[in-house]
C-alpha cells in the first residue's frame, strides 16, 4: 500500500478528526489511556484518525510522525496550548500567576475557546468524514469543527461534572459546555450505562441519542515483572492497592477508613496509594489521625511498567469511587493477576462478574471484603483466575468495532 510522509493513503471506512486533551505517554489519567486504546483499535480496523492535541508536548509528532508503534494509521496534530487532563479553572489561574502563560487565555474557559478556534482551522484543512471529541475541554473544538465542515459530530463522555465533583455541586460554566456539546452533537458515546443515566437525568438528553461503548484493556501488552515490594512481602505483609487521582470522585477517604478497620483485624497489611490530586495532603493527615500512617504508603503518579509491577506485587486492588463513569484500573489489575473489589457506583461493575462489589460509603463492608480476600486463599484464587480470564475479553478492539459501526451509520457513503 503506498505511503506519503508516513500516512497510509488508501484506508477503509470513514476518516475521523478526533479532538482530545491528552495522549500517552503525556497523560495524567484514564482519559489518555482510553484515547490510546480507542485510536489503536480504530487504526487496526483500518480507520484513519487525525488526533488533535491541545498543546505541544516534548515529542515531535510533526503532523506525520508517530509516537507509538503500531499506530502508523494515525496522524497527530498539536496546538500550542497548556490544557491538560483534569485541569481545573483554579489550577489554570495558579499556572498563570506563576508566569509562563502570558500568551494564553486569561481564564481556563478563554483557553478552551481558543482551542476551539484552532480546531476549526484544522477542520478546514484536514480531510475528514466524522468528528469525534473527548470530554468537555474538547467539545468546543468539536463544535467549531462541525460548524466549518458540516460533518457529523460524536461527543464521547468519559466523565461528567457530576462525577468529578462527587455530587458536591458543579461548576456551572463546565456544565454549560458539557450540555451544549451533548445537545448539538449528532451522537453521544457514554462509557457505561451508569454514565448514560447521568446524561439523561442531569442533562436532559434523549436516551436514544446515546450509545454505550464500554472501555477495555489490551491484555497482550502486559508481562511478568519483578516485584517492587519483594522485601515487604518476604516479611509476611499483604499489599492492598489504590490507583487513581486522589480526589473526592475517587473515594480515597473511604479507602483509608476501611484500611483502619482492616488493620484492627490484621496489622500485617500495607495500603499503597498510587496517584496524586488535591486531596493528597488531606488523606495523609487522615491516615495520621487514624494512627495508621506507618501502614499507608504514597507512591505518587505511576504509569507503564512501574504501575504494572505494582499491580503484580499487590494482593488486592480496591476501587472505592464515589461516582466512576467506567474505571479502567480494575481491568489493568486483573490482567496483571490481582483480584479486585469495586464500587457499585462504577461503570466497570456492569462488565465484571468476578469481582467483589461494595457501596463506596459502606466502609465496614469494604473492610470485611478486604479481610476475606486476604484471609481465604480459595476466594483470592477464584477472583484472580476468573477475573483475569474475564478481563482479557473486555477489549479495546470490541470498543473500536462499536465506534466504527457508529461512524458508518452517520456517514454510510464513507463505509467502503
Amino acid at each position: 500500500m503506498p505511503r506519503a510522509s508516513g500516512i497510509l493513503l488508501l484506508m477503509k471506512g470513514p476518516k475521523v478528526l478526533m479532538f482530545g486533551w491528552e495522549f500517552p505517554p503525556h497523560n495524567s489519567g484514564g482519559l489518555g489511556t482510553a484515547c490510546l486504546g480507542i485510536v489503536r483499535a480504530l487504526a487496526d480496523l483500518g480507520t484513519r484518525v487525525t488526533f488533535v492535541l491541545p498543546r505541544r508536548v516534548p515529542v515531535d509528532f510533526g503532523g506525520a510522525k508517530f509516537v507509538f508503534a503500531g499506530l502508523e494509521k494515525v496522524n497527530f496534530k498539536t496546538i500550542n496550548s497548556p490544557l491538560y487532563g483534569y485541569i481545573t479553572a483554579e489550577k489554570y489561574s495558579h499556572l498563570r500567576e506563576q508566569g509562563g502563560l502570558s500568551n494564553y487565555g486569561a481564564t481556563l474557559f478563554e483557553e478552551v475557546e481558543r482551542y476551539g478556534v484552532e480546531g476549526a482551522a484544522i477542520a478546514a484543512a484536514e480531510a475528514h468524514d466524522v468528528i469525534h471529541a473527548h470530554d468537555w475541554l474538547a467539545y468546543p473544538a468539536g463544535l467549531a469543527a462541525k460548524s466549518v465542515s458540516g460533518k457529523p459530530l460524536v461527543v464521547h463522555v468519559h466523565a461528567t461534572e457530576f462525577d468529578r465533583t462527587g455530587g458536591t455541586g458543579v461548576n456551572e460554566a463546565v456544565y454549560k459546555i458539557e450540555r451544549e456539546g451533548m445537545e448539538k452533537a449528532d451522537q453521544i458515546v457514554a462509557v457505561s450505562n451508569w454514565t448514560k443515566q447521568v446524561i439523561v437525568n442531569k442533562y436532559g438528553i434523549d436516551p436514544d441519542k446515546i450509545k454505550v461503548v464500554h472501555n477495555g484493556v489490551d491484555a497482550d501488552e502486559y508481562q511478568a515483572l519483578p516485584s517492587k515490594l519483594l522485601e515487604i512481602k518476604k516479611l509476611g505483609y499483604r499489599i492492598v492497592l489504590f490507583v487513581g487521582r486522589i480526589t473526592i470522585q475517587k473515594g480515597p477517604d473511604y479507602f483509608i477508613r476501611a484500611a483502619k478497620r482492616v488493620l484492627q483485624h490484621n496489622p500485617k497489611v500495607y495500603f499503597v496509594i498510587v496517584g496524586s490530586g488535591d486531596m493528597e495532603r488531606q488523606i495523609m493527615r487522615e491516615a495520621a489521625g487514624l494512627g495508621i500512617a506507618d501502614r499507608v504508603l504514597f507512591a505518587g503518579f505511576l504509569r507503564g511498567k512501574e504501575l504494572d509491577a505494582l499491580y503484580q506485587s499487590a494482593d488486592l486492588y480496591v476501587l472505592p469511587s464515589v461516582s466512576e463513569p467506567f474505571g479502567i484500573t480494575p481491568l489493568e489489575s486483573l490482567v496483571n493477576g490481582t483480584p479486585v473489589i469495586i464500587s457499585k457506583q462504577s461503570g466497570v461493575a456492569e462488565v465484571l462478574r468476578h469481582a467483589l462489589k461494595v457501596d463506596f460509603w459502606d466502609v465496614e463492608e469494604m473492610a470485611n471484603q478486604i479481610i476475606s480476600v486476604l484471609a481465604y486463599p480459595s476466594l483470592h484464587r477464584l477472583l484472580k483466575e476468573h477475573g483475569q480470564h474475564e478481563a482479557r475479553h473486555i477489549t479495546w478492539h470490541a470498543a473500536g468495532e462499536k465506534l466504527l459501526n457508529l461512524y458508518r451509520s452517520l456517514v454510510p457513503h464513507a463505509a467502503a
